[in-house]
């Protein structure tokens, strides 16, 4: 039975829109953290998608058997491919026949990764995609950066990155697979919302799912945002922490996700599709604030 109830009625304008907005999210967990989850059905709604993300130096056999408990609990898993950690295609085509022969894997993100020298042939996403591994998979995402990624354009630009969503918006106007870019958590609206209508104007029309660091201690989202290569929606988190009195009292993204909410209301073809959160304060605070937010 679930601990928490998702029925959405009797809701204020605001909630409406709020609610509206983070219909359909994921969520992102590591085997590590998922196993500190007695059962998954009592914190988020059933069919959610759960990424499964892939850090360096985890299992195959772990990665695989978080996908497939997901799956049994009726979630959909959404397995990370960090090219850069896969030694070539043969290892590739091992692992998705493990995905799909034992979770029953239909879903995937694909993404260079955060290695900076890569273990074998692979670097890319879209050298991935040519290996011809993920023929047949329902849905396909690749990795997006509303603030730049410095390990690929080390000059401050977004140059490389751009054109690298170019070539992968090509190969989704002929996939039939559905595919969507997910991007990096940012803490700031205006820059977001400027980098999804810059994505349309260069011709990039596959749907966002942004990224949002779901509530946290201050100084868990800073060491995070910090590792992760977040921008200058940093200050954001170093502004805060200049107040002493908030130091102890743990930041939550409402007032962001309504500044995207809204906008997205008022502009309905507006890019952004759904909403995916790094839990980064833990998967029950997070699943709990999102029961909050969106009840009636």
């Amino acid at each position: 039975m679930a601990l928490l109830n998702f029925r959405r009625e009797a809701e204020t304008p605001t909630n409406g829109t709020l609610t509206a907005f983070l219909d359909g999210f994921s969520m992102e967990v590591m085997p590590r953290t998922a196993e500190k989850v007695e059962d998954f059905r009592a914190l988020l709604p059933a069919g959610t998608r759960v990424y499964v993300a892939h850090i360096e130096g985890t299992p195959i056999e772990e990665m695989v058997a978080t996908a497939k408990r997901l799956r049994e609990e009726g979630f959909e898993p959404m397995p990370h491919f960090p090219a850069r950690i896969i030694r070539d295609a043969l290892q590739l085509r091992d692992w998705v026949a493990r995905y799909k022969g034992e979770a029953g894997v239909k879903q995937a993100l694909l993404l260079g990764g955060g290695v900076k020298t890569p273990v074998g042939d692979l670097d890319n996403a879209m050298q991935l995609v040519e290996t011809g591994a993920f023929a047949g998979f329902e849905r396909l995402h690749f990795a997006g950066h509303p603030e730049g990624n410095r390990d690929i354009d080390s000059d401050g630009t977004d140059k490389i990155v751009m054109q690298a969503l170019k070539l992968k918006q090509k190969f989704a106007d002929t996939t039939d697979a559905d595919t969507a870019i997910v991007t990096q958590f940012a803490f700031e609206g205006g820059p977001i919302i400027d980098w999804v209508n810059r994505l349309a104007a260069e011709g990039i029309k596959m749907p966002v799912h942004i990224g949002i660091a779901g509530p946290a201690k201050l100084q868990t989202l800073l060491k995070f945002a910090i590792s992760c290569g977040v921008g200058p929606s940093l200050k954001v988190l170093q502004k805060r922490a200049k107040d002493v009195t908030k130091l102890l009292t743990p930041f939550e993204p409402t007032e962001l996700l309504m500044e995207l909410a809204k906008h997205k209301a008022k502009h309905p073809d507006f890019g952004i599709e759904a909403v995916h959160f790094f839990p980064l304060g833990g998967i029950k605070t997070n699943a709990t604030w999102i029961a909050e937010k969106t009840k009636g």
